[in-house]
């Protein structure tokens, strides 16, 4: 069975037919081929339909177009190799047969190239003509500039065909134009103008990503500088509040004394004292102040404030049992707030001894259900879903907690 391609034995470069093996010897000189199994490669771009013939091929045709999806056609294309079949006349030789003055006419051949480029191109994969009119059109320059040429002609309709030029031209252009040393030196200015552009361009990239490390840089800063803003607003509020509880206190404490003071001088049998005039008006601005609050937050913050004032007032002779109470519940809302992913923070049975004693008989399961704690299975728990975890709540909860253990006239009327 014949093969679907021809294998050079010296430079291991796949040929489709015996023509493309005859112009890579005489290009090369290379005389080593045998037959293959292995289809030459055959890419066509499902944007434009051009064929490439190797992944260098497809990867200079996707950077100058874009193209990046290719449809696989070796094996449809591939065709067994007929070693049988007569080569056919080159197209000079033709004309020259069919006008009779041949010897009128220049010879036409395939140019000279510099065999060793012609190798590595081919190793690459490309065709024998596409690298011999790449090499010829580029001056026998440089690998670089053959593939700078072919990235730009890599649309022309005759790109896989093998040039001709006249014989004595063939012969004047092989004469080197460069020395040696001339192309060594040509050579090492190419390399290192690419050097440069590399570097350059990295250059460019690390300032692009400076720039934008900057610019995350400044959100984030900006981010956590509103949200220390906010939670400072939120600090002067609660000690506002604090501060207006404790009025309120000593007010109602000034207003029991009083009290007292008038009852004890009924009994010795002393005249009442006159009321001062400015005593009453003191009430108005506490509630005008009050007003002025934010509706949901102080609704919320007097809910708790009153439901703790009624624990403490509920129990009034167990003042260590009250503030043991108010530390176990800020156990409870502290370690949900630090750990709200964690189901034992946020799950709390209610048959629990400890509980019993500490919270539940003094009245504390009402505080829980304000902060979002939910009875579940027949009230045998209490459980704070994972969806409902309100931080802000819960920091307002603390707040509260913290007053009433700090505040020593927290709850006294």
């Amino acid at each position: 069975m014949a093969g679907l391609s021809l294998r050079c034995g010296d430079c291991g470069v796949q040929l489709r037919s015996v023509e493309e093996a005859q112009a890579h010897a005489e290009a090369t000189s290379h005389t080593n081929f045998a037959e293959s199994d292995e289809a030459v490669l055959n890419l066509i771009c499902a944007g434009c339909g051009k064929p490439c013939r190797s992944q260098t091929e497809v990867d200079l045709h996707t950077k100058r177009t874009g193209h990046a999806e290719f449809t696989d056609k070796t094996m449809e294309a591939a065709k067994p190799i007929d070693l049988e079949a007569p080569l056919k006349p080159a197209s000079g030789a033709m004309d020259v047969d069919a006008s009779g003055s041949g010897e009128s006419q220049a010879e036409m051949v395939a140019p000279e190239v510099n065999k060793e480029m012609l190798a590595d191109l081919e190793s690459m994969g490309f065709s024998v003509g596409r690298a011999t009119r790449a090499l010829h059109f580029s001056s026998n320059s440089t690998i670089e500039g053959a593939i700078n040429w072919l990235s730009e002609h890599q649309e022309d309709p005759d790109i896989d065909e093998m040039p001709m030029v006249p014989a004595i031209s063939n012969a004047e252009a092989n004469k080197p134009s460069l020395t040696p040393e001339e192309k060594k030196i040509k050579a090492q200015e190419l390399r290192e103008r690419a050097r440069k552009k590399k570097e350059e361009e990295e250059r460019r990239m690390e300032r692009e990503r400076e720039k934008e490390r900057i610019r995350i840089g400044k959100e984030l800063l900006e981010a956590k500088r509103m949200e220390e803003v906010n939670e400072r607003k939120r600090i002067i509020e609660l000690r506002r509040l604090e501060k207006e509880e404790e009025r309120r206190a000593r007010e109602k404490i000034r207003q029991k004394l009083e009290e007292d003071k008038a009852e004890r001088r009924r009994k010795l049998g002393l005249p009442a004292e006159v009321p001062s005039a400015s005593k009453p008006s003191a009430a108005p601005p506490v509630e005008e102040k009050k007003s002025a609050l934010p509706v949901r937050p102080a609704t919320k913050a007097e809910q708790m404030r009153d439901c703790l004032r009624n624990i403490k007032q509920q129990n009034k002779e167990e003042d260590a049992k009250v503030k043991r109470a108010f530390q176990t519940l800020l156990t409870y809302i502290g370690n949900v707030v630090k750990s709200p992913e964690e189901d034992k923070f946020r799950k709390i049975r209610l048959s629990n001894a400890t509980f019993q004693e500490r919270v539940g008989n003094l009245g504390g399961i009402q505080f829980l259900e304000l902060c979002g704690f939910e009875k579940l299975e027949d009230d045998e728990f209490l459980f704070l879903a994972r969806n409902k975890v309100d931080k802000a709540i819960l920091n307002t909860a603390g707040a509260e907690l913290n007053s009433a253990i700090t505040n020593p006239f927290f709850g006294v009327l």
